[in-house]
């Protein structure tokens, strides 16, 4: 049975009759650009966070941006990352020309480790940045208590996390303030890019909307240096259609995860993700570990699974970073893990037969990896 790793006919294919309708109500409206359509997603997007505000934009990077701009962070100052994410978080730090300062994640949940995180603290540090990586919620509370010792900020990347709870609350409802993305494969995806910022600040609320539409509140009065970073209105009606689905389809991707780590627990050199005791993970990715990573993807691939890397390369190793200076091994687990990470399939719309071809494929796989004799 073939898997594809992704399937974005599914999701329209479900909901095929009511996002035509919203598509076609804007589309006779002939409001196109911060309409009524984006001010009701952010309405209900802050209320499904249980955030105070939302501001949408046109990608999770311009979120991510835009937070640090509305913060007043630019250049001479730092801002911790983890070292193991997609590089669009480090991108927006330099962005606004901060400079990104990595800290390792923690083994088996892949977020960053709050126990490296005061070690890396210096006085142009401005702010701390999380990411609920995988759709796993970073420790807040940790990371929270180091930021208050040293006057810093929280921005919280929850680009694959809407949905996702930490204690009890989602992403989203606590003191910091949070960029979500919306791209097509994320959990609750546009048909397009987009993204939002949420945040309990008003003042902030307010900064993001004027610097995401050219620095302006008024037609052609501009009181700042913004840029062009709008959700259009299309998009908004999209993913309000989306949100109604997003808990039901998360649960899909829980229900899976659970078959996967029953399943698959035990297998030899396949290291499976852990969710702390904490979390409710909103499960974005599968994302397991294993030396031979190179056959055993090639080994799902030739058995019709489809699988991806999320990443394959550190994001201190790229030639775009070369300039930090950041030589091999001076982080070490960030470049394992993109040595051995690798993606299974685990969208909300795979079947049980689906998932049950996965979990052979991989169990098939690993026999063969066995060493003989």
């Amino acid at each position: 049975m073939a898997v594809p790793f992704l399937d974005l006919r599914a999701p329209y294919a479900e909901l095929r009759a009511d996002i035509d309708a919203a598509v076609a109500r804007v589309l006779a409206s002939g409001w196109y650009l911060l309409g009524p359509e984006t001010e009701a997603f952010e309405a209900e997007f802050a209320a499904y966070c249980g955030g105070a505000h939302c501001v949408t934009v046109g990608s999770g990077r311009d979120a991510l941006e835009l937070i640090l701009r509305g913060l007043g962070i630019g250049p001479g100052d730092e801002v911790i990352v983890p070292a193991h994410t997609f590089i669009a978080t480090w991108l927006a730090v330099s962005a606004v020309g901060a400079r990104p300062v990595p800290v390792e994640s923690t083994e088996n949940t892949y977020t960053l480790d709050p126990e490296r995180v005061e070690a890396a603290i210096s006085p142009r540090t401005k702010a701390i940045l999380p990411v609920h990586l995988y759709g796993q919620p970073a420790d807040l509370v940790a990371v929270n208590r180091i930021a208050e010792r040293h006057g810093l900020f929280v921005v919280e990347d929850a680009a694959q996390a809407p949905g996702a709870r930490h204690r009890g609350s989602r992403i989203g409802a606590g003191p910091s303030t949070v960029a979500f993305s919306f791209y097509p494969g994320k959990n609750l995806g546009a048909l397009g890019d987009s993204g939002a910022v949420v945040t309990a600040d008003p003042a902030l609320a307010e900064r993001v909307r004027l610097l995401r539409n050219y620095g302006s509140r008024v037609k052609y009065q501009h009181e700042a240096l913004g840029t062009n970073s709008r959700t259009d209105e299309v998009q908004a009606a999209i993913l309000r259609v989306k949100l109604a689905h997003l808990d039901a389809w998360n649960a899909r991707r829980t229900a899976v995860a659970a078959r996967y780590l029953a399943e698959l627990d035990g297998i030899d050199d396949v290291v499976l993700p852990r969710v702390a005791p904490w979390a409710e993970s909103a499960w974005h990715l599968f994302v397991v570990r294993s030396r031979r990573r190179t056959v055993l993807q090639e080994r799902l691939t030739a058995a019709g699974v489809g699988t991806l890397i999320h990443y394959p390369v550190a994001v201190h190793r790229a030639p775009g970073y070369a300039g930090l200076g950041l030589a091999a091994g001076s982080l070490p687990l960030a470049e394992r893990l993109a040595d051995e990470v690798l993606s299974l399939p685990i969208g909300p719309h795979l079947s049980t037969a689906q998932v049950s071809a996965v979990v052979s494929a991989v169990r098939a796989s690993t026999v063969e990896l066995r060493p003989t004799g």
